[in-house]
């Protein structure tokens, strides 16, 4: 597998990038980042985060947001170890794409990698990472980094920022 060189790549915030021509070949992906990330970001609903090719290209983007996890989703052995809130406070990484022209490169990993950093230099709380997994390929790639699932969702998987700490360690 080819791996792109960190000076390859920069991941900034959306601005003025062309979405027209970006396409992952999942379609609800490709036409939420081509018609309704931009409202989104502007009504501070997510933040979305693209990343820029040497060329200018958007090669992948990813996008963050908060939400909550149900004190009662968490492992016991989590859960017990947490004030008695209904809910803990969490970051949701709602989307992860890649351009389908760059895969095999290692971008899904470096993406994930710059949400792990920008989580945890957030200023506000969060106890987790929660991911959407759009099918059983993308669940197998957060569950390589630790990611475990949530009974409540099929799909939706957690990783502590604990444990995020000590991976960027």
């Amino acid at each position: 597998m080819a791996t792109a060189t960190p000076w390859a790549y920069r991941v900034e915030p959306l601005g003025k990038h062309d979405r027209a021509v970006f396409s992952c070949g999942v379609d609800a992906l490709d036409r939420y980042f081509r018609l309704q990330v931009g409202q989104d970001s502007r009504k501070r609903v997510t933040s979305c985060f693209v990343l820029i090719a040497n060329d200018e290209s958007v090669a992948g983007y990813y996008t963050l947001s908060a939400t909550s996890i149900a004190l009662v989703d968490l492992p016991p052995e989590l859960a017990k170890r947490l004030p008695r809130y209904p809910e803990v406070p969490a970051t949701l990484m709602g989307r992860l794409a890649v351009d389908h022209r760059r895969r095999g490169q290692g971008l899904g990993e470096f993406m994930l990698l710059d949400a792990f950093a920008r989580t945890l230099r957030n200023e506000i709380a969060s106890y987790a990472l929660v991911v959407d997994a759009k099918d059983e390929h993308a669940q197998a790639f957060y569950e390589r980094y630790g990611f475990a699932r949530l009974p409540s969702a099929r799909r939706r998987l957690f990783l502590p920022i604990s444990e995020i700490a000590a991976l960027l360690k």
